[in-house]
């Protein structure tokens, strides 16, 4: 039996800027004409959210913020150096980046030989014109995608990137995971999720268009269900325990973001849906992930989380519960962060 270690972390973006900036996603929520007077400066909103805005914007919090999520990225890294895997398979979503008008599949494994990618310009390591290139394996996620097809499960792979080299679900996960820039030499197979669904072209899987209401016709068909993306994580860490490879598999995403959480007018994150999700999380209470609904996880903003739906059945398909795990929830800064850690016994 091979070795399995199971990671989550967050890909949050504007981490890879300055703390100045963080708020900016918040910031661009303001301009929306749509928004209730009242939520239109801080003295509406909760006081938990003002006690964060500050009075800089946002920017003390930031560092705090930054601190926390960075910490959990070295603890996770430290973890993965430990087990020294063969590759990383990474489920991450991809926001209209890669995969388009053209085609949206419901997931989709990347059997590149390579890959190579460049991080945000104006970022907080003062990287200008920087390469990173991994390697890929492209004969473990043939076999991957093979032995899943004849599950029962019809995954798309690819060869060669369509429109984008990397998304930012993997490029950020690797970005963070060597936050401290020593390097990283794990060849990386990214395992690509249609999070965003209902969203993903009507939307360009972004945020929301202030000056146009969608209807039912102008959304795209929903992302899979919560129990299939489950069922294939299952799958997944299945037919990898019984492969030659001592693999990492690690969810890249945050939960509940205020630009999809329309219920909240895309200001704050639904926090405690996210804290409810991670409660049944640390309990080992997967049957209550797998029963999810999907028009949950887009009431509450969570498009993101099948990405972790994905994780959670690896995990009950292991048997395994979570040796540690961190949850970073906020008002301002657009999502909750979770963290996991569970390495073999």
């Amino acid at each position: 039996m091979a070795e399995i270690l199971v990671l989550g972390i967050s890909h949050y973006p504007p981490l890879t800027g300055q703390d100045d900036r963080m708020a900016g996603i918040l910031k661009r929520m303001l301009q929306n004409p749509h928004l209730p007077a009242q939520l239109r400066t801080p003295e509406g909103w909760p006081v938990e959210m003002r006690a964060e805005w500050g009075d800089d914007q946002g920017t003390t919090s930031a560092a705090r913020h930054r601190a926390e999520l960075v910490g959990w990225m070295e603890k996770t890294r430290a973890a993965l150096d430990d087990f020294n895997p063969d590759f990383v398979l990474i489920w991450g979503d991809d926001q209209y980046e890669n995969f388009r008008e053209d085609i949206i599949p419901p997931y989709s494994i990347a059997a590149y030989e390579n890959f190579v990618f460049s991080p945000p310009t104006d970022n907080v390591w003062g990287e200008t014109g920087k390469k990173y290139e991994l390697a890929g394996n492209r004969q473990a996620a043939k076999m991957l995608a093979t032995r899943l097809i004849e599950s029962g499960f019809d995954t798309a792979y690819a060869y060669k990137p369509l429109h984008h080299p990397l998304g930012h679900a993997f490029a950020n996960a690797v970005l963070y995971l060597d936050y401290a820039r020593k390097g990283f030499g794990y060849p990386i197979v990214p395992f690509a999720v249609n999070c965003y669904g209902r969203k993903v072209v009507a939307q360009r899987g972004g945020m929301p268009s202030f000056d146009k209401v969608f209807d039912d016709a102008d959304l795209d068909p929903p992302a899979p269900t919560p129990w299939r993306l489950f069922d294939l994580g299952a799958a997944t860490a299945k037919i990898l325990a019984d492969s030659p490879y001592r693999v990492a598999l690690l969810a890249s995403s945050g939960w509940s973001h205020a630009f999809l959480t329309g219920k909240n007018h895309y200001l704050y994150p639904d926090t405690p849906a996210d804290r409810a999700m991670y409660d049944h999380l640390c309990s080992g209470n997967y049957e209550a992930w797998r029963s999810y609904s999907g028009l949950a996880v887009e009431d509450s903003g969570q498009q993101e989380i099948l990405n972790w739906m994905c994780l959670v059945g690896a995990l009950s398909a292991l048997d395994r519960q979570p040796k540690e795990t961190g949850f970073v929830d906020t008002w301002i800064f657009n999502s909750s962060k979770t963290f996991l850690i569970a390495p073999p016994a």
